[in-house]
């Protein structure tokens, strides 16, 4: 082409991105991706499959046509074909660090216990992963930190806490309600983009995470009981015993909120309300403790409590019995039962 000249109609189509020259998706592949994604939405994985491999034939040089194909495959949570196409995107990525592409093959690794993929992806994004030593091994140390998870998202969702293991696994350390079907104790596999927070009185905030799957069941069976606890000291001395069996027990009664969908997606208050206070985004009814509500009029402690406890059929019981003969004039148990 002469100097001034305009670029030629085989020429307009090509972009120059970080000093490589690629040619522009075609308007088929924008075509086929764009469908492929209302497609997802509508959770119609085989046919938008169909659209994101033909765009990849189409665009097999663009990372991103691997990375869509990534995407879909985590949603169906079939690992093995996410890995491979995640594997294919990052080979293909211009930049050295932080893409997206490197945390899908995190997450598929993670899923597979692919540990050194696993390793190699996190440090790619830019991540510090401890123990080069033992780099067969599953990342340990990595010191995330806590954060909540979302559990059952696309059913009957519940936020609960728990200890982040690496960027795409949490151990569960509340006792989720018997609706989300996991359990105290469990590690989950979740996303890697936080859908809400959670903020505590001591400023910090906590990302939510939305789980993917289970990762590693627990053998903990979850119970619920109700608990005559005179005072509020009574109940966390069962909370206390449970902890130091190794095991837990919580007091659904106050730990409990019935958020709207918008309210548990954005940026809430981790702690219970005090006094006569009404959280604008808790949806339950007031006067109505468990799992229905967390709220009470004003300061006065009602000492019929739901309480879940998470420990072992032979132990739960004794555990039980001792939090009652420790002060047996303000403590009492009933209606013990396994929900998960």
């Amino acid at each position: 082409m002469r100097p001034g000249s305009a670029p030629s109609d085989r020429q307009a189509g090509i972009v120059r991105i970080f000093g490589k020259v690629r040619h522009r998706p075609s308007a088929s592949w924008r075509q086929a991706t764009d469908r492929a994604f209302t497609l997802i939405g509508d959770g119609r994985y085989e046919d938008a499959g169909a659209l994101l491999t033909r765009a990849a034939d189409l665009e097999p040089w663009l990372s991103e046509s691997w990375f869509n194909l990534a995407l879909l495959h985590k949603f169906r949570h079939d690992w093995e074909q996410a890995r491979a196409a995640g594997l294919r995107a990052v080979a293909l990525l211009d930049k050295e660090t932080g893409a997206p592409d490197w945390w899908n093959v995190g997450i598929a690794a993670t899923a597979l216990q692919d540990w050194p993929l696993a390793r190699r992806a996190w440090q790619a994004y830019g991540l510090k992963v401890p123990g080069a030593a033992a780099a067969n091994g599953e990342p340990v140390g990595m010191d995330l930190g806590s954060a909540a998870v979302r559990l059952s998202p696309e059913g009957e969702a519940e936020v609960v806490w728990g200890r982040r293991l690496d960027p795409a696994r949490i151990e569960v350390l509340s006792i989720p309600l018997p609706s989300s079907g996991r359990r105290w104790g469990e590690v989950v596999l979740h996303d890697g983009v936080p859908n809400g927070e959670r903020t505590t009185t001591a400023g910090p905030s906590f990302p939510v995470f939305d789980e993917i799957e289970l990762w590693a069941p627990s053998p903990v069976p979850t119970w619920v009981v109700l608990l005559e606890a005179a005072t509020e000291n009574d109940r966390d001395a069962l909370e206390r015993l449970a902890a130091d069996a190794g095991f837990a027990a919580e007091d659904w009664s106050s730990s409990v909120r019935l958020l709207c969908r918008a309210c548990s997606e954005g940026s809430m208050p981790s702690a219970e309300g005090e006094g006569e206070h009404l959280d604008p985004h808790d949806h339950s009814e007031p006067g109505h403790p468990g799992p229905l509500g967390h709220r009470t009029g004003g300061d006065l402690w009602s000492p019929e409590r739901e309480c879940g406890i998470a420990a072992p059929a032979g132990l739960v019981r004794g555990l039980l019995d001792g939090w009652v003969a420790d002060s047996p004039d303000s403590r009492e148990w009933r209606d013990l039962e396994e929900v998960c």
